[in-house]
């Protein structure tokens, strides 16, 4: 476990199951101090308890992002408590429904948008001070090639990823000269739930666990890493 000094306090969204319980799993392996944010009670107390079997340590939030007052009241919790947040990994996303853009119905169309791209943005807008606390704040958005490869009956999600995109690219535009980094990863294929419900016929034992995406995040999320402003792919 490292010294106390150098422990990072890392927030990650839709920690619950996929990419993001990987992640919060990788973090506390390492002996660094996750903090998780789901939905699902139930999936944040197995992961506790897996994470505190193992001799790590967790944080749990149970939360919907898309909750504006309890994700305003969140930024004043985490700096009451711990002072600082050193990462944040911004991983929670709804597909949407696949159709045809004229098919597209309002209430999927707004709620694929407020939590891909509103949640996120305003969590970051509510985070920023906690971040600049650290010395070496990181903050890692998790992506698709959706945002920027356009299939038919993809529109809701690929917008959302597009939007998502650019409100993490325009903050990494603007903390430039900061300590902060700011970086995007875009998965690829990868064996999630997510993935199976876009892609029903395909075999999901053929694709990478999320666990294999760990060490890029905790490097993109470590005090050494210097990348800023960058789109990351992952390869297996």
């Amino acid at each position: 476990m490292p010294p106390s000094d150098q422990l990072r306090l890392i927030l990650v969204t839709g920690a619950s199951r996929g990419i993001g319980r990987a992640l919060t799993v990788a973090l506390a392996a390492a002996g660094h101090h996750p903090i998780a944010l789901a939905r699902t009670q139930g999936a944040l107390e197995a992961l506790d308890d897996e994470i505190t079997a193992a001799g790590g340590r967790v944080t749990m939030i149970p939360a919907d992002l898309t909750d504006r007052e309890a994700m305003a009241r969140l930024p004043e919790a985490l700096a009451a408590r711990f002072g600082r947040l050193d990462g944040f990994v911004a991983n929670a996303g709804s597909l949407g429904d696949l159709t045809p853009i004229a098919d597209i119905q309002e209430k999927m169309w707004d709620r694929t948008m407020a939590l891909n791209v509103t949640a996120n943005a305003f969590l970051l807008t509510g985070l920023d001070p906690l971040l600049r606390q650290s010395a070496a704040g990181r903050v890692v958005g998790i992506t698709s090639s959706r945002a920027r490869k356009f299939k038919p009956f993809w529109g809701p999600y690929s917008a959302s990823k597009a939007a998502f995109e650019a409100v993490f690219l325009t903050y990494a535009a603007e903390t430039e000269e900061s300590a902060l980094r700011v970086n995007l990863v875009n998965p690829g294929p990868m064996r999630t739930a997510m993935r199976e419900k876009a892609m029903p016929g395909e075999d999901p034992a053929s694709l990478p666990p999320p666990a294999a995406l760990a060490p890029l995040v905790l490097d993109l999320l470590s005090p050494e890493e210097d990348r800023h402003g960058q789109l990351v792919t992952f390869s297996a």
